[in-house]
């Protein structure tokens, strides 16, 4: 593992990954909601998130009481962990401090539910994190997106398809919820955070 006891100076504790493809044609889709929950805590703290670093746009943040990077991986989907990877070289950030807010199709809309680790799930993004930081043991707050209405539906179609302006208040609802339970994590651990936010 390439993961030091120590931060590298000036560092930060935690990673806060929210996954996303950059672009107009991707913006209020399904498979943004990482980039959409990043979009609304920016809003609602007034930050900037725009400096490129590790192939991402990020921010230094305090969530939850910890300092954190906050970042929007600017290198598609598929390829989120080579942006993950090389921040977490960096700051020598262990794999239980990289949280990562994604969408999930097996969720119900606007669901979330909070994971200490585990498989991708047949997520892209979380498949090549793990691929670059060696293990799937990093935690997780999921997004549900809900599933196709149509067993024969295309799954690609469908994750980058938009919601209808009646789905985005359950989603922003959810983005709230999602934010809250992160900064759960980070303040209060993964344990508590599933008590309060996955009933």
């Amino acid at each position: 593992m390439f993961f030091g006891k120590k931060s590298a100076a000036g560092g930060v504790e935690w990673l806060l990954v929210c996954l996303g493809n950059y672009g107009r044609r991707y913006e209020n889709t399904r498979h943004n909601i990482g980039f959409l929950a990043a979009d609304r805590l920016i809003e609602k703290r007034d930050l900037k998130c725009n400096r490129l670093r590790f192939r991402a746009l990020t921010e230094i943040i305090d969530f939850g009481g910890k300092k954190t990077l906050l970042m929007l991986p600017q290198t598609y989907m598929n390829l989120s962990g080579e942006a993950v990877g090389e921040a977490a070289r960096f700051y020598k950030t262990p794999p239980e401090r990289v949280l990562v807010i994604s969408d999930d199709v097996s969720l119900p809309l606007g669901k979330v539910r909070v994971r200490g680790g585990g498989s991708a799930g047949g997520h892209n993004g979380l498949k090549n994190i793990i691929s670059h930081l060696g293990t799937d043991q990093f935690p997780r707050v999921k997004v549900g997106v809900g599933a196709p209405p149509d067993p024969a539906y295309d799954m690609a179609d469908w994750v980058v398809g938009g919601f209808s302006a009646s789905e985005r208040k359950t989603v922003d609802a959810a983005l709230d919820r999602a934010l809250d339970a992160a900064e759960c994590v980070v303040e209060h651990g993964v344990t508590e955070a599933q008590n309060r936010y996955n009933g």
